[in-house]
């Protein structure tokens, strides 16, 4: 059951009073300054929770999130999106950089049903042009699926197609050129917590492995 702002009030005191008290050294630390060595890019989507995912604390994770985890080419849009990425990977010097899909994104749902499922929100409309890629290989190469099993095809080619997108950026492409830092493609499944990652040799999302294996980055 989704939680009414009484209950976000409510739990913004719990934080202050009971949490953030009992770490305040934690706190005071990273009121100094952060250095986050993972990008983590995902969907908006209320049921993807960065850091209860990863397992992560205040500090760890850089995290931006829009509709459908989707990432613009490199002069496309004015948005925010590249300005977070050049200041994670300049200024920050992130290492990782994580573009997370899930099951059931609504946003790929939308986009494989555009524009039917679109109509009264043309912004949305716009903002999934930049996902079009997507669904071009859908036609291309999943013809052959029907409901939850093409969406999730559509959710995997979409983490690709962004991941193609994120490499358009000059400062993510030279760092990555120069083996400084890491791609990772993923796809959380909300309905079993499992993670799966991309691999680049066998071209397959796979249960997540540790540590990284080669072919895991872009």
């Amino acid at each position: 059951m989704s939680v009414g702002i009484e209950s976000v009030i409510d739990g913004v005191r719990l934080f202050k009073h009971e949490v953030f008290d009992s770490r305040k050294e934690q706190f005071s630390a990273l009121a100094q300054g952060q250095s986050p060595q993972v990008l983590f890019v995902t969907c908006s989507d209320s049921r993807v929770v960065p850091h209860l995912i990863t397992q992560t604390q205040p500090g760890d994770l850089f995290v931006l999130r829009n509709a459908g985890n989707i990432l613009p080419p490199h002069g496309a849009n004015h948005g925010g999106e590249e300005a977070t990425i050049e200041y994670a990977v300049t200024a920050l010097g992130t290492r990782h950089i994580v573009i997370c899909g899930h099951s059931h994104c609504g946003a790929v749902k939308g986009l494989l049903s555009a524009p039917e499922d679109l109509a009264g929100m043309p912004s949305v409309a716009d903002w999934l042009v930049y996902a079009e890629a997507t669904k071009r290989a859908m036609t291309e190469t999943h013809a052959g699926l029907e409901g939850e099993a093409r969406l999730l095809a559509a959710i995997k080619e979409n983490v690709i197609v962004q991941i193609a997108n994120l490499l358009t950026y000059p400062a993510v492409f030279a760092r990555h050129a120069r083996g400084e830092l890491m791609i990772h493609g993923w796809v959380y499944l909300i309905e079993t917590g499992e993670v799966l990652a991309y691999d680049w040799k066998s071209r397959t999302f796979r249960g997540l492995a540790r540590p990284v294996a080669e072919g895991s980055s872009a």
